[in-house]
């Protein structure tokens, strides 16, 4: 069973920098697509970028080219470093994973495991 712990959001303000952290455990070794994806308030779930075992990266429409996922060599967390911050930004940020190979749709009904979200909020 896949585990899923965010950390790293906060209150920024406009231009700012942040890195979120997810931390992952009960993975097998077999391949795993992650992936951050975000929720304004009253807005659906949407992707934000997502990698897998074979570092395949695919990149939301939200994700502008300012942010960027990556992951550390253990494949135990999960990182989103996001620059130039705005406003527009602030939202509730998850970590999801899902066994298999990531696609260029970053659907979030594809995605099995979910972290508990952890939130930006830009001002």
């Amino acid at each position: 069973h896949v585990q899923l712990v965010e950390s790293g959001g906060g209150s920024v303000q406009t231009g700012d920098t942040l890195k979120l952290s997810c931390e992952v455990s009960g993975a097998s070794r077999s391949s795993l697509c992650m992936g951050w994806f975000r929720q304004a308030s009253g807005n659906e779930r949407e992707g934000v970028a997502v990698i897998d075992n074979e570092e395949r990266i695919f990149y939301g429409n939200s994700a502008e080219g300012r942010f960027t996922i990556s992951k550390d060599r253990s494949q135990k967390i999960l990182y989103l470093d996001m620059n130039a911050l705005k406003p527009e930004d602030t939202a509730m940020f998850y970590c999801a994973a899902e066994p298999g190979f990531c696609n260029s749709r970053l659907r979030a009904e594809d995605f099995e495991y979910w972290g508990q979200g952890t939130q930006v909020t830009v001002s």
